[in-house]
């Protein structure tokens, strides 16, 4: 019999928040104002997800990251908080309402010289930044499930040789692994997932942190 990984309560949550590096000022704020948007909020990653990113930052030495998927801010605030001086993260979403109240806070955080945040289809983006010869560290997928495959195949050609690729709601609620889920997006993971698996220009694993986290670094 396997050994079962530890259930993640609310509480257990808390008292990793409580003994993990402090959130700046800023993302304590944002993940405030998060809280009054209802069903929307779902979209934000997790803290613990935050703190992951974070470290992976600050100990391999990211300097260029490209975000798709910005939503309020809360990722891209906390991966430019662990940016150097000289670091730069680029942000892409289509989203202006959400963009306006992100842009807000990265302002506020004082990192409007870090993080670029784009208005646009991110596909549109994609093919601007890669026209302009744009590389990057890290890039960090979390946007419309649809468009996962060709985000993945695109910002693997954005990404420096060695650098890593994070792909979040990989695990989808935990639905990837039920056989009586049969839905739609349930199944866009699924096939994710597999091509993913069998991709050999990437050595990939998961964790099950938020709600799943593929980590692939390119080869």
């Amino acid at each position: 019999k396997m050994l079962k990984n530890i259930n993640l309560t609310e509480d257990l949550e808390k008292y990793i928040i409580n003994h993990s590096e402090k959130l700046h000022p800023v993302q304590e704020e944002l993940l405030k104002g998060n809280e009054k948007l209802g069903d929307m909020k779902k979209m934000q990653i997790s803290i613990v997800q935050a703190y992951f990113l974070q470290f992976i930052i600050k100990t391999m030495n990211v300097k260029s990251i490209l975000e798709i998927g910005t939503f309020t801010g809360f990722s891209s605030l906390s991966m430019g908080l662990s940016l150097p001086k000289d670091g730069r993260l680029v942000t892409i979403d289509k989203n202006e309402k959400t963009s306006v109240i992100a842009q807000n806070f990265f302002n506020k955080a004082n990192l409007s010289k870090i993080i670029k945040p784009i208005l646009n289809q991110a596909l549109d983006a994609l093919h601007d930044l890669k026209k302009a010869n744009n590389t990057f560290d890290l890039i960090f997928i979390d946007a419309d499930k649809e468009n996962y495959k060709i985000y993945y195949d695109k910002s693997l050609d954005l990404l420096k040789k060695n650098g890593l690729l994070i792909i979040d709601n990989v695990l989808w609620k935990g639905e990837v692994s039920d056989k009586t889920k049969e839905d739609k997006f349930t199944n866009i993971i699924r096939d994710f997932n597999n091509y993913i698996k069998y991709d050999k220009r990437v050595n990939q694993i998961i964790l099950p942190l938020g709600d799943g986290l593929s980590i692939c670094t390119k080869k």
